[in-house]
């Protein structure tokens, strides 16, 4: 067994009225100023009443930061370090999807007063250093996995987006309660669960840093996903799912945490920068091309998963390959989204721009089980195109 190292976040909470936790912790520290740092959309539907509740009922003073956009481009999250600078916050807590922890994260870290990067600085794998402020993380959607990943990222162009890798963003505590999550558009609910199910696959086929820990994650990460996806689809309110969603979601950052995710992103990345797609939509998008280009250096992993979903699963190793990708092929077909380029307005002569721009995200590309090459992802943006 080659060498590995596993870390995660150090206090992970999980259960159906968990936030109520948060009192008891954010009272074990004499803090004096907590910042919120959510998006207009959680503010509208006044998600995060129950949160302000236990702030006032402890009677720590907050400051909420809601202008936390999709895909958060350089200059919200240096507004958002700015305004956590003049209101001297002395702890943060993002609420929100993967956009408000990943902006959460950053603040906590260059808001520090005796900080000295600049966000530039932070850009890479382990630039970021200490001190950062402590860091509470609640996620209200089961996708990203963010609340117990050490990763940020950040558009810092047109289309190009630049990542924040380092143990210092794993946050002091990580609150999964279903109920945040339980109004969520199905559309929504469908693309960050596969972005979920991305993860914890990509873990499991990752070349670099492939574990038995991280691969232990990902199969019950896929399993939870696989599971509760069609039961959250069919009925929103239906929270013991979600909660197994969000526990699946975890387990999957957990996971690429740990084992780094690959092509799929890589490729994804590209459609979000260009078309605004969401980030899972776009997983979803390039997923089962991916995973055939995959097959003929990755067939005996996505067999072990079929085999780990479907117990009664039997044939060769092709074939169980085969029967896995077609079985993702099924969760995108019963997704609602829409899976072909064309009709997302996405032009045909943008394809070969798509191509050489997901060639750029060499730090995800490293990780894919199979050497990918412009014209493959070429091939693979024109065969999801109509």
């Amino acid at each position: 067994m080659s060498h590995f190292q596993f870390q995660t976040v150090s206090n992970i909470i999980s259960g159906l009225g968990s936030i109520y936790q948060l009192k008891p912790l954010l009272q074990q520290q004499p803090y004096k100023k907590l910042l919120l740092v959510t998006d207009a959309g959680m503010i509208q539907q006044q998600l995060h009443l129950p949160i302000i509740k236990i702030l006032e009922t402890i009677q720590l003073d907050y400051v909420i930061y809601s202008s936390v956009q999709a895909d958060p481009p350089e200059h919200i999250v240096l507004n958002a370090v700015q305004f956590a600078k003049n209101e001297k916050v002395d702890i943060v807590l993002g609420f929100g999807g993967g956009s408000s922890l990943d902006v959460a994260k950053i603040i906590a870290i260059l808001a520090h007063p005796q900080q000295q990067q600049t966000l530039p600085d932070l850009y890479g794998i382990n630039n970021a250093k200490p001190p950062r402020l402590p860091l509470f993380l609640v996620p209200t959607t089961a996708g990203t996995g963010s609340e117990v990943t050490p990763i940020s990222i950040v558009t810092t162009g047109e289309t190009t987006k630049m990542g924040i890798v380092s143990p210092v963003l794993f946050a002091d505590v990580a609150i999964l309660d279903a109920t945040f999550t339980q109004n969520l558009p199905a559309h929504i609910t469908a693309a960050t669960g596969i972005d979920a199910m991305v993860h914890a696959i990509e873990a499991y086929t990752s070349k670099i840093k492939k574990n038995p820990y991280a691969d232990m994650l990902a199969k019950q990460a896929l399993r939870l996903l696989n599971h509760n996806l069609s039961l959250v689809l069919a009925d929103g309110q239906n929270l013991a799912a979600r909660q197994n969603m969000l526990v699946g979601s975890m387990l999957a950052g957990q996971a690429f945490a740990n084992a780094p995710v690959a092509a799929v992103h890589a490729l994804a990345y590209p459609l979000g920068g260009h078309f605004h797609i969401s980030h899972g939509h776009s997983n979803a998008l390039v997923l089962t091309e991916v995973l055939k280009f995959n097959a003929p250096h990755a067939k005996q992993y996505y067999a072990e998963l079929m085999c780990w979903l479907d117990p009664k699963s039997t044939g060769c190793t092709d074939g169980l390959c085969d029967l896995f990708i077609d079985h993702m092929q099924n969760h995108l077909d019963k997704s609602g989204l829409v899976l072909k380029l064309k009709n997302l307005n996405v032009a045909e002569n943008m394809l070969e721009q798509l191509a050489n721009d997901a060639m750029l995200q060499t730090r995800l590309l490293q990780n894919n089980p199979r050497e990918l090459i412009q014209q493959d992802a070429l091939q693979i943006y024109q065969a999801i195109y109509a």
